[in-house]
């Protein structure tokens, strides 16, 4: 019987000790996983972070998150659809390398109704637009985003980006809005040549030139006319929405071919340092948060608000 139980004991305790060294072994590649990244080597991608790195990037960018706001849109014949999108999440990434915050994934859910008509345009309900908006806000804000600086790179949203930060006062929150408006011409940048440059013009491509030069097409540009054809005679002060179709019908509004990459070059520098700016603003910011939780406090029980 002895004979018998010496092998049995040695299979025993030979399976004991694998075990072991396979229980070793797993404990030690989950502690690998969940070790804090280095915080100099966080990317700034809400998409690219592990779970593990988003707790600490969330940490690192003081809960200050950034919410690049593009579109989809005809750009000329020479620039890319996604060009708005493109310049804003490269002119984000490049001020998060600087001054760190976590950068949403590509966003261009806006207005751009005007362009319902050329090619590739993608518009969505302005119903549509607002409720999405406010679910991404607030899904940023149950994963740690405190304080969300929407970084707008199209002139259609000029009107709806601040319309959605006023709207937050409607329901208490434990997060914030920031709005930060379009990039503008770098102070010493000489004076363009682009009389209109309102959309597709000397500014965007030469912008395009920096963040995808791929993109750009030049021997495209002359295709077709970005001057304004002023179709429409209203006072000033009076306000229709087809404004920009009467204007520039096949969404084109400059000159591109004035267009150059050393312009581009202190445009793009000029927006990213802004924006840096902002980011630094916002972290310094505890006013505005507290001043909104008092709003909220006494918006419940407005007769009791001192007169």
């Amino acid at each position: 019987m002895r004979a018998l139980l010496r092998p049995l004991t040695c299979i025993c305790v030979f399976t004991a000790v694998l075990m072991a060294a396979a229980y070793g072994r797993s404990q030690s590649a989950d502690t690998s996983t969940t070790q804090p990244a280095n915080t100099t080597t966080l990317s700034p991608k809400w998409e690219e972070l592990t779970g593990p790195d988003f707790i600490h990037a969330i940490h690192q960018s003081q809960g200050v998150c950034l919410l690049p706001f593009g579109i989809i849109e005809k750009h000329g014949t020479q620039l890319p659809l996604g060009t708005d999108l493109i310049d804003v999440r490269y002119a984000s990434l490049q001020a998060a390398k600087q001054e760190y915050a976590v950068v949403f994934p590509p966003y261009y859910f806006g207005q751009i109704a005007e362009a319902r008509h050329e090619p590739g345009t993608l518009s969505y309900s302005a119903e549509l637009q607002l409720q999405l908006l406010q679910a991404t806000t607030n899904e940023m804000a149950r994963n740690g985003c405190k304080k969300i600086v929407i970084v707008n790179g199209h002139g259609g949203n000029e009107s709806l980006l601040p319309y959605f930060a006023q709207s937050q006062l409607d329901s208490p929150k434990d997060y914030i809005v920031y709005i930060y408006g379009l990039h503008h011409q770098a102070a010493d940048a000489p004076p363009l040549k682009d009389k209109v440059d309102e959309h597709a013009g000397e500014t965007e491509t030469s912008l395009m030139t920096v963040s995808r030069p791929d993109l750009v097409h030049m021997n495209r540009v002359g295709q077709e006319s970005g001057a304004d054809q002023d179709r429409v005679h209203l006072p000033p002060g009076v306000y229709t929405g087809i404004w920009w179709y009467a204007k520039f019908p096949d969404h084109y509004a400059g000159f591109a071919q004035y267009a150059n990459a050393k312009l581009g070059e202190m445009d793009m520098t000029a927006w990213v340092g802004s924006i840096v700016e902002a980011i630094r603003a916002v972290k310094a910011d505890q006013t505005s948060l507290q001043l909104q939780n008092e709003f909220f406090q006494k918006s419940t029980h407005p007769v009791d608000t001192k007169q």
